[in-house]
């Protein structure tokens, strides 16, 4: 008898596709398979969906994949779908009284449930749905099937404290909690072992991380062990929240030599009185305070943000200081929204909701702004040599162009000229910058030099393997990726 298989469909923010590779992880140490890759709808015989309740038609998207599994799961004897994540979090028992061929919900808190419940509802034959209201147990203690043999996510902390009035993750992933530093470290020399050359520390509000054990300067001190960690080439974070980004952080990143020159900031408003309104616990000199601190301590820095448009009451005014935050802060890339109201969060509920047009308009405005300021940053970049860790899945042309593509240390996405010699995901490549256009660079001459690695070794051993590929359906957290578009800003907690 073959074993059954598995699918993982995952939306949202970075914290979620860890936890898809956790469920991947638990599934597989329960005798499932992945399904093949290219597998059509419905082929698989477990179907998990791992949401996101940050946007306004989550709900929407849920039902009606949700809807298209129905008449295959009748046909189909023994197909289980499951609902987890955020989504599942806050609608409970709304799912199965909408989509009553579902047969498992469970909540952010008990995904390590997730084995129990599809075989308890196999043999009940009847929907269980469990839904944990406190975490049963640190997330990274559950097995893992891991997207990439180079590159890592590490949680250090989950929940939050933060009361934005845009944000309902607080409510489904509850307050923050902290890992020990030595179970994380623990975690990440672990994961070098194994050839992994670059990891990515994870939290809801990743620099508040100490506030739970009682050490305001704990997170600056874990950047700093991480550099201490032999093998590690590559450290980076996200994503950190104004309030609690400190000058010891900003020394730890620029005195730390594998910690990249990269920061994901949210700023999600310029204006002191909508930030006032957002609960949001800094204002608009707070907030360029700190991009200047970071450029004169990392010149060549990269600064993302998250920006939300047309929260409830924003005037032109208001929106004006947002362009003028982003004139002055030149971010290599913005992530922007239009605000999306949210059950249950008190924006929801407040005066002033912004006309559809209105908000479009404003949003057009922003996004105008913000790639004239991309396409000018990336210029820059035109002549400098860039050691570029090489990805896969990056570049979509990558076939047609005869490139490769990877991530310049400070997190920009750089498609170059294949070179004769072999280069497998994972290793490093040197190489010039000849062109830049506003979401990637180009470097069109010969490649300078190639550096094979651990990493690249890993990659090898895993392709190799006779094992079916691993990896979560969407949001893959590709070498150095930024948050998927979707994520961030209003109210996925990575702010």
């Amino acid at each position: 008898m073959s074993a059954k298989t598995y699918e993982v469909r995952t939306y949202g923010c970075q914290m979620n596709v860890h936890d898809s590779e956790r469920l991947a992880g638990l599934l597989e140490g329960a005798g499932y398979v992945r399904a093949p890759e290219g597998a059509g709808e419905g082929e698989a015989d477990v179907v998990v969906f791992n949401t996101c309740a940050v946007r306004e038609n989550a709900d929407n998207r849920l039902y009606g994949n949700l809807g298209r599994l129905a008449p295959v799961k009748a046909r189909r004897r023994g197909m289980q779908i499951a609902v987890g994540g955020c989504l599942a979090q806050k609608d409970r028992d709304t799912i199965v009284r909408k989509a009553p061929w579902v047969d498992v919900v469970f909540g952010t808190h008990n995904i390590g449930s997730l084995p129990v419940l599809l075989e308890r509802a196999r043999v009940q034959e009847e929907a269980q749905v469990e839904i944990a209201e406190s975490l049963e147990a640190f997330p990274s203690t559950l097995p893992t099937r891991r997207e990439s043999a180079y590159a890592a996510w590490v949680s250090i902390s989950v929940g939050c404290n933060n009361t934005c009035t845009f944000c309902i993750v607080p409510a489904l992933r509850g307050k923050e909690k902290d890992r020990r530093p030595g179970d994380i470290l623990a975690e990440v020399e672990a994961l070098v072992a194994e050839g992994v050359t670059e990891i990515t520390l994870l939290g809801q509000n990743v620099n508040a991380y100490g506030s739970d054990i009682g050490d305001r300067e704990a997170f600056s001190k874990l950047l700093r062990a991480c550099g201490k960690v032999e093998g590690l080439e590559r450290v980076r974070f996200t994503s950190p929240h104004p309030r609690d980004f400190t000058d010891d952080v900003i020394a730890a990143m620029a005195e730390t030599p594998n910690v990249m020159p990269q920061l994901h900031m949210p700023l999600q408003s310029g204006s002191d009185r909508v930030l006032r309104a957002m609960r949001r616990s800094y204002r608009q000199e707070r907030y360029l305070g700190i991009i200047g601190k970071v450029r004169a301590a990392m010149p060549d820095a990269a600064i993302s943000t998250d920006i939300i448009v047309g929260f409830p009451g924003e005037t032109e005014e208001d929106f004006e200081q947002t362009l003028h935050v982003v004139r002055e802060s030149r971010f290599a890339q913005a992530f922007t929204f239009q605000y999306s109201k949210r059950p249950g969060t008190p924006a929801a509920e407040m005066d002033g909701q912004i006309p559809k047009e209105t908000v479009q308009e404003r949003y057009e405005r922003l996004v105008a702004l913000q790639e004239e300021i991309s396409w000018a940053e990336n210029r820059k970049q035109t002549g400098r040599v860039l050691e570029v860790l090489v990805a896969e899945g990056e570049g979509r042309k990558d076939g047609a162009t005869r490139r490769l593509s990877g991530r310049a240390p400070d997190n920009r996405l750089v498609h170059f000229t294949r070179p004769a010699e072999p280069v497998r995901p994972g290793d490093m490549a040197t190489v010039e910058v000849t062109y830049a256009a506003p979401h990637h660079l180009l470097a069109e001459g010969p490649v300078r030099e190639v550096r094979r690695t651990r990493a690249g070794d890993a990659w090898e051993r895993r392709t190799a393997a006779p094992a079916a590929s691993s990896g979560v359906m969407l949001g893959l957290p590709t070498v150095g990726a930024p948050a998927p578009a979707p994520a961030p800003a209003t109210g996925c907690s990575l702010d």
